[in-house]
């Protein structure tokens, strides 16, 4: 298969969108597939792909509509024949499958890694005139767009995420730093969706409690200043640690006593699955693919591998910490369940050969088996 990945998100950005993408994309080149990642100039998904040993193509999708740069698309896709472009956000979906339907070639699938669409009337004719179908990583947001009224049962396909576990990782030496603390991790974006100052307010009451607790965050993002005021408002600057951009994770994922994600929303958590790989006990936020993920059901949040929360609830985080802390054989039997639930369930050759397959499905059902 000829594949083309397309992503337009701003330059600076890599988040686990642009993750799934290059390990989606490199995974399927090492198969024998001819992939090329397509983005903006000098961004960092096309950085992380190149480093992947991927081809890569600048296209500069700026806005919904873009005459020139659809044009440039089309004439790529028929010289390289394309088979098949994935397209990550809802213009790209616009441009980019503009452009497949003018050549009257290309597959186009739209890959949501969260709710990206609402019923509104944009996202329909995106949707149902320029793809051929969506890829998600949890059945709560098929179900979701199921209830939009717009699609056949096919159109929207889960498929689960996958993770590249790490052997013999080396744990990241807290104590050096942090002798006789406990060290809460988390990682991601510092945005408004993670939920930070939910988890900074539950760091501030537990200061008030308990003197053995040191909070770490991997990540970078808009809100930084804003949140490391919060922290110093709180006098939390001894205790509340932020790292920055973090290239590998896995180390200080290793080497905290647990992980918490306090997100509001999210599509399915990498985060939390790379944590229940290092077998970690989880604290996780109720937000769309946690249960999935965790293995809890619609019904009930209780799962073997953590503790599911309601976000937004500083009280609940605060709960859920002295919970496992003052519970360590529990904190080791949920890390045991969790490390078991990726390995059977979320490995990367697990989710390269349910995508392979359905990519080579979707060609197959456009082309009439040709």
């Amino acid at each position: 298969m000829n594949i083309l990945f397309i992503n337009s998100i701003d330059r600076k950005k890599f988040g686990g969108g642009e993750k799934w993408m290059v390990n989606a994309a490199a995974g399927l080149a090492e198969r024998g597939h001819s992939v090329v990642m397509a983005s903006k100039k000098n961004s960092r998904l096309l950085d992380h792909a190149s480093k992947k040993g991927l081809q890569t193509k600048i296209f500069n999708i700026r806005s919904d509509f873009s005459p020139l740069t659809t044009l440039k698309i089309a004439l790529w896709m028929k010289k390289n024949r394309t088979d098949l472009i994935i397209c990550n956000l809802n213009k790209d979906v616009r441009v980019a499958g503009l452009a497949a339907r003018i050549i009257r070639g290309p597959v186009v699938l739209a890959r949501h890694g969260m709710l990206l669409c609402s019923q509104k009337w944009k996202h329909k004719i995106t949707l149902t005139m320029l793809a051929d179908g969506i890829i998600t990583n949890s059945n709560t947001i098929k179900e979701s767009y199921a209830k939009y009224g717009w699609f056949d049962n096919n159109f929207v396909k889960v498929l689960y995420n996958g993770l590249n576990i790490q052997e013999n990782v080396a744990p990241f030496n807290f104590a050096e730093r942090f002798p006789g603390k406990k060290i809460i991790y988390s990682a991601g974006r510092l945005s408004e969706q993670k939920g930070y100052s939910h988890l900074i307010i539950a760091a501030s009451i537990l200061k008030g409690r308990r003197d053995d607790l040191i909070f770490v965050i991997s990540g970078e993002g808009r809100l930084e200043q804003e949140l490391k005021r919060q922290v110093s408002e709180y006098g939390l600057e001894d205790s509340f640690i932020f790292l920055g951009f973090t290239h590998d994770i896995s180390p200080y994922m290793k080497g905290c006593d647990l992980f918490v994600l306090a997100s509001l929303f999210e599509g399915m958590p990498n985060v939390v699955m790379e944590a229940m790989a290092m077998g970690k006990p989880v604290i996780a936020t109720d937000v769309n693919g946690t249960r999935e993920l965790m293995g809890a059901t619609a019904k009930s949040p209780n799962c073997d591998t953590g503790i599911i929360i309601p976000s937004k609830d500083s009280m609940a985080i605060v709960k859920a910490i002295n919970k496992l802390l003052d519970h360590p054989d529990l904190m080791e039997a949920y890390g045991k369940a969790g490390h078991e639930r990726v390995y059977q369930h979320f490995t990367m050759q697990s989710m390269l050969d349910n995508l392979e397959d359905h990519l080579k499905q979707k060609i197959s059902d456009k082309t009439g088996g040709r």
